[in-house]
């Protein structure tokens, strides 16, 4: 794996940059400075690479950028009404950061972190270089080294939060592992622990566009999601307790259908967001023993490019973001960011869960003290 400099934050402290190659050719970047992805190269059906999601050339961008690009998303993804929740009898008040409500975690945001990397000790050989990793800051090191311990195609970041943070409940350690293990894929996988009963939800907020990252609109996108039923918002983008039908709304994408074909339309729901900003509900894998199946939740491709990418995940909603709110935002090579530029596929639990009337939901996203949760998303890309 080869690791790179990635600028310096304001308060000093460096970022580093780690590039994933996969098997068959696709090339990630990741970044320790809120576990982001930075870039995804993958072949258009001519064969050319194509970088399909947006980022910014260093970690100030990030550190000073908004609409959490490419960020690790945590402690818990999207809004929780009133920016509060009861758990075991306490009330646990959380930053207002959007109207009244809290938004992914509220304004100390685990994209605005540094995260550090994990090392597998055991496959690296010398004591002097095991010293040296241990007493060295990862971006500090000469590029051209490399990172001994990793394989070329993963790496896992690591955060520490503790209890308190962001007004949550509980020690917790969570981890995110990006991995290219081939087949034209990208998987991302989530681990957490805490010593206290705690709500959960994590997601990756990346952009996608599948011309380019600086190609534009992608209005012209075609979507199909597996979902019978979506979560209606009030004004301030909180789920209504009961989901409506798809069928005969803007809102039905059971069927190939251009995104921004009704986008546009006379309809209440896209007005609160300004487009799509919504949960569509994909339903619950979990088996009986509470184990989540991987299943597909949606497809996502471009007649220009023939860029292809399919959605799979353990997790049972997926927000359809069509970055309304992105406005000249900068990006790399340059590129400036506009309104419905790309598009976000965020796997995870319903918006509000902790707060919902249905005992299924709520209880669906608490994590038990001492166990573990997990969960993973696949990025699947082929041409057309």
């Amino acid at each position: 794996m080869k690791s790179i400099r990635f600028g310096k934050l304001e308060d000093g402290r460096s970022a580093g940059l780690y590039i994933l190659e996969s098997p068959d050719g696709m090339r990630a970047a990741v970044t320790d400075y809120g576990a982001a992805l930075v870039s995804l190269a993958v072949p258009d059906r001519k064969g050319n690479m194509r970088d399909v999601v947006l980022g910014h050339d260093d970690a100030s961008g990030y550190e000073n950028g908004s609409g959490h690009i490419g960020a690790s998303v945590g402690r818990f993804a999207n809004r929780i009404a009133g920016a509060s929740f009861e758990l075991d009898g306490h009330t646990y008040e959380l930053t207002a950061n959007n109207g009244m409500n809290c938004l992914h975690g509220g304004r100390d945001f685990f994209r605005n972190r540094l995260w550090s990397v994990k090392i597998d000790f055991t496959s690296v050989k010398s004591n002097a270089i095991m010293a040296a990793y241990a007493s060295e800051s990862i971006a500090d090191k000469d590029p051209s080294r490399g990172l001994r311990g990793l394989n070329d195609n993963m790496i896992t970041f690591c955060l520490d939060s503790p209890d308190g943070d962001q007004g949550f409940p509980g020690n917790m350690h969570i981890e995110v592992t990006y991995s290219l293990p081939g087949n034209g894929r990208l998987r991302i996988d989530y681990s957490a622990v805490s010593d206290a009963d705690t709500p959960v939800s994590f997601t990756n907020h990346s952009y996608f566009n599948l011309n380019g990252h600086d190609s534009g609109t992608v209005m012209g996108h075609m979507a199909r999601f597996n979902a019978e039923y979506y979560s209606p918002v009030d004004a301030g983008l909180i789920p209504l307790e009961e989901p409506a039908p798809v069928e005969g709304s803007p809102f039905d994408f059971r069927e190939d259908k251009m995104l921004g074909r009704d986008i546009n339309a006379d309809n209440e729901q896209l007005s609160f967001g300004g487009g799509y900003d919504h949960n569509f509900i994909i339903g619950d894998s979990a088996n009986e023993e509470g184990e989540r199946s991987i299943r597909e939740a949606g497809i996502l491709y471009s007649n220009d490019s023939g860029i292809c990418m399919t959605v799979l995940t353990d997790m049972p909603d997926m927000q359809v973001y069509t970055a309304n709110g992105l406005k000249d935002e900068p990006g790399k090579d340059g590129a400036v960011y506009g309104r419905r530029g790309a598009v976000c596929l965020e796997t995870q639990f319903r918006p509000n869960a902790i707060n919902s009337g249905d005992p299924g939901i709520r209880e669906g996203c608490i994590l038990k003290a001492g166990e573990e949760f997990t969960s993973s998303t696949i990025y699947r890309f082929s041409n057309i």
